[in-house]
């Protein structure tokens, strides 16, 4: 019987692996084992400091061209803007642009495409672990699994089309870093197959934009309920970045304060409600013995609105909790705060998402700022992530 100690005692549950397959294939979200070391030894390096640099420029026109429709809306006289509709949108432009170089037009089929799967996967998942809950939905299955081969056909055309338009030296998108990772050196083994960069890119495409996107608009709700926090943050980003148009991506990591911000949004909105580990083999936690094949479901939201370990204030919006304690925000216990995950399957593409999220609201709140709309219904709501479920509207105003 096992402590529970080694990571093969743990994986994920064979329920969620064949009912999300059309959503993440063969991803690293998914593979395990010796499939899942390669797979993250060919993906790791595409997010080191000098390829996210590369990546970064990506983000600036997308966000640019995002304000400057903002600021056309105020001037027209409609100062109240649907930030999240704005953001998902501007969102998906920079993972398409971060992913495979192209532009939102291109890019946003996929994302549609994935969308509208997240949709018809959370609507026949209400059944998962179910026997033969596969047949109770028989439409929804169907249309899911077409839009995966939808999705994959286009992704496909977009892998082929890079690999017949190489000259050498390769993108340094999130594709062209893999696909140059898979050839290093010609690794036998190591390499990922034409059907796993699909499987990869979808994994990144969706992960990436729905975690930023989201982490996104709940902090403009946060920061338009607690405008104290955009005046302090203003003011680090005047001390930190300066006055400067144009961001030095090597300055984001100085916006500490943003990071407590951003943190506390995690917590108290994370965009991934809730994680599922199966045990392999009986497994002893102190006096609890929990046997093979058993399915767990942790709830990540519960968890961090648990005032045992988070105090009394845990509702609250204090992002000066991370200000001693970066890491856990003061939490009692170590594996009280999993806005990324945990362990070894702690989710490669973080620091993207860090240095999109700073870079974004960089630009944000140095040309605007924001207050609730009456309009706005607070009713956050669990489709596969967390978020709004009637939108964010927002009066914005120049500053």
């Amino acid at each position: 019987m096992s402590s529970g100690v080694l990571g093969k005692s743990w994986g994920k549950p064979n329920v969620f692996k064949h009912d999300r397959e059309p959503m993440f294939g063969s991803g690293l979200v998914m593979v395990e084992g010796d499939d899942w070391v390669r797979h993250r030894h060919v993906i790791t390096p595409a997010f080191s400091p000098a390829n996210l640099k590369a990546m970064a420029s990506l983000m600036v026109a997308p966000a640019k061209k995002m304000l400057d429709r903002w600021a056309t809306l105020i001037n027209s006289g409609k100062p109240e803007i649907d930030v999240e509709r704005e953001i998902i949108k501007t969102a998906g432009e920079i993972i398409a642009r971060t992913s495979f170089g192209l532009s939102y037009e291109s890019g946003s089929k996929v994302l549609e495409k994935l969308r509208a799967m997240q949709i018809t996967l959370f609507n026949s998942n209400r059944y998962v672990g179910v026997p033969f809950s596969k047949f109770m939905c028989p439409k929804k299955n169907l249309e899911a699994k077409k839009l995966g081969k939808e999705i994959d056909q286009l992704l496909s055309s977009i892998i082929d089309a890079r690999k017949k338009s190489s000259d050498g030296s390769p993108q340094k998108d999130l594709l062209g870093l893999l696909m140059e990772g898979s050839h290093v050196d010609g690794r036998v083994g190591k390499s990922l197959t034409a059907r796993e960069l699909v499987d990869e890119c979808k994994t990144f495409f969706f992960g990436g934009h729905e975690t930023t996107a989201l982490a996104l608009t709940w902090t403009f709700l946060l920061l338009a309920m607690h405008p104290d926090w955009q005046n302090q943050l203003r003011e680090e980003i005047r001390e930190v970045i300066g006055d400067d148009e144009e961001i030095d991506f090597t300055k984001l990591a100085g916006l500490k304060k943003m990071g407590w911000v951003m943190n506390e949004v995690l917590r108290l909105y994370s965009p991934a409600p809730n994680a599922q580990r199966q045990s392999r083999e009986d497994i002893k936690v102190d006096d609890l013995v929990i046997p093979n094949g058993t399915n767990m479901w942790i709830d990540v939201v519960a968890m961090h609105h648990d005032p045992v370990i988070w105090g009394d204030d845990v509702n609250e919006f204090r992002p000066e909790r991370f200000k001693d304690d970066h890491l856990y925000g003061g939490c009692k216990h170590k594996m009280g705060f999993l806005p990324f995950g945990f362990g070894g399957r702690m989710c490669v593409g973080r620091n993207l998402t860090m240095m999109e999220y700073k870079a974004v609201l960089t630009l944000i709140l140095t040309r605007f700022s924001f207050s609730p709309s009456p309009s706005y219904r607070h009713s956050p709501s669990i489709l596969l992530s967390l978020r709004p479920r009637h939108g964010l509207p927002l009066i914005v105003q120049p500053l």
